[in-house]
């Protein structure tokens, strides 16, 4: 399962017969999150006529969740084609919302299919790209002397450490790719360190 996703968020303005279309992207991991951008887009643009979206989570090409929403536009003008520059980008764990200020001329279906197509490559345009990686969290047990080595193994392997509890042992709770869980627990055991699923 590898595909692109979004480094960080972009932003692109496209005018388009006196209307102006707004579109953000923003590298997300679920749906509530997704939701949280729309709706933060919806505060910071109340006066706008649309805020329309599409979002996939997960492999674009095997899609496990995607969605869209029109909002006011007719049907499948406007989140639908945000969608298909998407899935053709194979891009996920991404939304796209294109906000539309309404500019007194209309564009007709074929035309708001374009512009909010449009809108959503302009936004792919401005994207930096990045493998995305499946990561995973484990808490390690470790006595105090070893702690600085378990730090270097984690951070070695591209991982993070998070949260540290001082207690008879040393608890770290880290974050790594999925695939090194194998060589972590190969490169830890030898020194007696606990590796178990983060509660």
């Amino acid at each position: 399962m590898t595909y692109q996703t979004l480094a960080r968020p972009v932003t692109a303005r496209l005018e388009i017969k006196k209307s102006e279309f707004i579109a953000y992207a923003y590298p997300v991991n679920n749906r509530e999150e997704a939701m949280f951008h729309v709706e933060q887009l919806r505060e910071k643009y109340p006066d706008a006529r649309h805020h329309c979206w599409a979002y996939i989570i997960g492999d674009p090409d095997n899609t496990t969740s995607a969605g869209f929403d029109d909002d006011g536009e007719p049907g499948g003008t406007a989140g639908r084609p945000i969608l298909n520059v998407l899935q053709h980008k194979s891009i996920g764990n991404i939304i796209i919302i294109v906000v539309r200020y309404f500019g007194g001329i209309k564009l007709g279906a074929g035309g708001l299919t374009r512009a909010y197509a449009g809108s959503a490559q302009a936004a792919v345009d401005e994207m930096r790209l990045t493998p995305f990686v499946p990561m995973t969290q484990v808490q390690i047990a470790s006595d105090f002397a070893n702690e600085s080595q378990v730090r270097y193994v984690v951070e070695d392997l591209g991982g993070s450490v998070g949260d540290v509890t001082y207690n008879k042992a040393v608890t770290l709770t880290v974050t790594l790719p999925e695939c090194e869980i194998e060589t972590l627990k190969d490169r830890l055991a030898m020194d007696g360190q606990v590796i178990e699923p983060k509660k």
